[in-house]
Parts: C-alpha cells; structure tokens; sequence
C-alpha cells in the first residue's frame, strides 16, 4: 500500500499524530569502559514540561441516515421481488437516524498560564461545537476558539483557570539542526502525557498541505492523538507543533512532521490579537525555475521564482514587476526555490515598503512595492495548467518546433473558443514525438512571447526562434496563454526544429 499523509481528525479515520521533540544534542556521559551508554535521561526535563502539554478532546453532533444494503441476488430470482419489498421498507423506516455525537482526540499546550491560551492544530478542533482541555492533573476545563488558521493548519484556543496555569515559551526554530534531539509529548490513541524522543531528521520539508509548507520533520514517535502536540528542543523550548505523519496504516513509521516555531509565532499573534491572519499579498502568479527555464534566460543557476502573471492593480503591477520578471531577492533575502516565496510575502508587515530584485531580460532591477492585505479568497501563487482542448481540423501556416502556427484570427478565435482579449500566435496542431508535446502544449494555446519578446505572426515566432539558434541556446522560452487567456512559461527544446 503507498504511504500517506495523515491529516485528520480520528472521527474521520485519523490525523497527524505530531511528536514532540526535544532540539538540541543530547550531551553523552564520558566512558571510562569498554561498555557503551545511552544519552543522558530526559526524565526530568518530561517532568517539568508534562504539565504545560494538555490533551484535547472534542464533540460535535451530526446528523445521518441509515441505509441497509440489499444482498445481491440474480435477476429473475424468486427472492428478488422479496428482498427489494423487505429492505426497502426497512430503509423507509429507519432511514433517519437520530443526531449522535461524534468525539476525537488531540493535543494542545499551554503558552499563557494566566490567560489560559493553548494551541493545538486547526483540524483537531475543526467542526467541534464543545471541546475541553484535560490537563496532567486530572483538571477539565472547557475551551473556546479565538482564531484558527487553516493555511498552517493552527488555533488557538482558550480557558478561564482558577490559578494561572504552567505554560511553555517557544524557541528557535532557525538554530536546530538536522541530527538536533527532540521530545514529543501528547495523547497518542487517547493515552495522555506520553513522551516520545528522536531526533530533527530534516529541515524545510514541503508535503503539499498548504501554500506555507516549511515542515520540521522528525523520527520521534507520533501516532493519531498526537496532533497539536508540542515539540520540545533540549532546553524544554517549544520549536514545533506537530502536525502530520506519513504512514501506510495510520501508525508511526518515524516519518512525522512540525510546524516551525518561527511560522506558527506570528500567526498565533495575529489570531490572538484580531482572531483572524493578516498576511502580506504581493499579487503575481508564480511558477518554478527549471534547469530549462533557468537556460533559456541565460541564468547561471535555477533560482528564484517566475512571474507567469500579475494581477491587476495589485501591489505586483501598481510596481511595475512584470510577467516574465524572475524574483531573486524579497526584502533582502534571496529567493532560492519559488516556494520560498509565498512564506516570505505572507510573513511581511502589510502597508510595508519592500525591495524586490527581479531578472528582466537579462539585467537585474530593483523595484519598491508596497504590500497589501491578502483576503481569504485571493490565491497566494499557482501554476498555470494546460486546458485540454478538442482536436480540430488544423488551419496551419507554419510549423516551429512542432507545432503548426497561425495568426489568431476570427475563425480560429471561434474553432478554439478563444476569447478576445487573448492576443499571438495561435498553435494549431501538435506533432506527438515533440517537445511541444511533451511539455503540454496543445492545440488552442497561444504563443504570446519568445523569449520574453512579444510575437504576433509565425514569422516573428521563426524570427526569434531563429536568433535563439544562432546564440547557441539549447531552448526558447515561450509565455503561452490558454483560450481563457490564463499564462504560463514553458522551455520548449530547439532541438526539435
């Protein structure tokens, strides 16, 4: 069975049981034997932090209906017209069910003992109309939301203690290191206060789960329960909050993964604060830089993030950055893969005047934007994917690279369902074994730039095609627009022509 991610509450099969884990190397005794030992005992460390880890539990009703399943029996049977008048009655009957009440488990812990504010995983507590934190020594005490976060997956929550509570700070997370110890504590299969140690297995893990991925991710044992849980370095810092494993039954594998501290710290302020995110938006649509892509701009390596669109008067175009422009540095700091991207934007003050470096055509520019604020609904980056098209009866008068070309007229417009505002060269035909082919190109898109030069007729795609050859590239990098006029850059290989 192929491995995936946990991620759900246990009444909907299971979740990400996230470990805690202590940060930090564990100090080894000197030996004056031949015998080896163990590291030092974290027994004391788990002691003084067990009270600050709670476990979550929560309860919602839900309405369903019941539905008993007719055996199947042969047509023409003679207890055919029997079973069918004997279930559907029974289903007629009984089919609605009386609300019950669904419960799971999770993990949270306590970063404010004289507020009450606990934190644990957006899905642990999400649907839940009562939740209660049951503490190590045996207090309940009821829970409310005051803001939850489904991109990273956080929320916080909040009760009202007779006595201030024990809380934990959050650490470093920037400083651990991939061999670093950690500790998990939380409630695995309902079993409260269990503690678990590893180690920092990798850093900067992306799991596709949301547009922030930036996961720690550890071998300490995590399982359904665990979620929401703390994951300790080995001063009893918080650096994680454990969020999702990998597993092919829903057990531990050793393969967990963390929200750093640094990504959950400023979230869980804003929620606190305004019960809601308050994300910078920059508004471009982004794709990432290929070797290929990274060739046909005579980019030494591939970095950075390419602009594939920009959305209009958003913070990206009242700039000036352009579709085409590659985004080496935001705000100071190099923008090594795209994905980096989004996070950077996203944790950048609103209203903040930032230095964007972009690559345009060769030379780097350096722009100012002023950020805005990222609503709910407005998507943070994305690739753009082909729209498959009918095959229609070509109408070609030019073939470049395999693939047949002409001017976009009116017919054509019609024959692909191409909207107006969509402007170039519009592809008719693809030959199979190209490298058109290959990458997705396919009859109804429309080549809008070669090499971030604007085209209009077959000619000029040949033209600039042409140039490409005699500066000895390898491959011509085309800005295509879909009938609907969504963009994307594509590498097409040279070869082929």
């Amino acid at each position: 069975m192929a491995p995936f991610f946990v991620r759900r509450r246990m009444s909907r099969i299971a979740y990400a049981a996230a470990g805690l884990v202590l940060g930090g190397m564990v100090a080894f005794q000197p030996v004056q034997t031949a015998q080896a030992q163990g590291p030092v005992s974290v027994a004391d460390l788990a002691e003084n932090l067990a009270d600050a880890v709670v476990n979550i539990s929560t309860a919602q009703t839900v309405q369903g209906r019941r539905s008993v399943p007719m055996p199947q029996v042969p047509d023409g049977s003679p207890f055919q017209e029997f079973f069918e008048e004997f279930f559907n009655r029974q289903n007629r009957d009984n089919g609605e069910q009386a609300p019950r009440r669904v419960q799971s488990l999770g993990s949270g812990f306590v970063i404010d003992g004289t507020e009450g504010i606990i934190i644990t995983n957006n899905h642990v507590i999400e649907g839940a109309d009562e939740i209660t934190a049951n503490f190590n020594d045996g207090t309940k005490l009821r829970a409310e939301i005051i803001g939850t976060d489904e991109k990273t997956d956080l929320a916080v929550l909040k009760v009202e203690p007779e006595t201030p509570l024990k809380a934990v700070d959050f650490g470093n997370s920037e400083s651990i290191r991939v061999g670093d110890w950690v500790m998990a504590i939380g409630n695995p299969f309902g079993l409260g206060g269990t503690v678990t140690v590893g180690i920092v297995s990798a850093r900067n893990r992306d799991i596709n789960s949301g547009p922030y991925d930036n996961f720690i991710q550890t071998d300490a044992s995590i399982n359904r329960g665990n979620s929401g849980g703390p994951l300790f370095d080995m001063q009893g810092n918080v650096i994680g909050i454990n969020t999702a494993i990998i597993s092919p039954s829903g057990g531990s594998i050793g393969i967990g993964f963390a929200i750093p501290a640094k990504t959950a710290m400023r979230v869980i302020d804003q929620l606190r604060e305004f019960g809601e995110t308050r994300r910078g938006w920059l508004g471009v649509r982004i794709q990432e830089v290929t070797d290929e892509i990274a060739e046909s701009l005579a980019m030494n390596e591939a970095m950075g993030a390419l602009v594939a669109g920009v959305t209009e008067n958003g913070p990206a175009a009242k700039a000036k950055i352009e579709a085409g422009d590659v985004i080496l540095k935001f705000d100071g700091n190099d923008v090594e893969e795209m994905r980096e991207l989004p996070r950077m934007v996203a944790e950048t003050a609103i209203g903040k005047e930032v230095e964007v470096v972009v690559l345009r055509k060769g030379d780097e520019v350096t722009i100012s934007v002023i950020l805005e604020r990222l609503e709910e609904n407005t998507p943070t980056e994305a690739s753009v994917e082909t729209d498959q098209q009918p095959e229609e009866e070509p109408v070609a008068k030019s073939e470049v690279l395999g693939m047949m070309l002409a001017e976009l007229d009116d017919e054509l417009r019609e024959q692909f369902s191409i909207e107006s505002d969509v402007t170039g060269v519009v592809v008719t035909e693809v030959k199979p074994d190209s490298s058109a082919a290959e990458k997705r190109i396919t009859a109804g898109d429309v080549i809008r730039e070669v090499a971030q030069e604007p085209v209009e007729t077959p000619e000029d795609v040949e033209t600039e095609i042409a140039k490409l050859k005699d500066d000895g590239r390898r491959s011509a990098l085309l800005l295509l627009a879909n009938p609907t006029g969504d963009v994307r850059f594509v590498p097409v290989r040279i070869e082929d022509e």
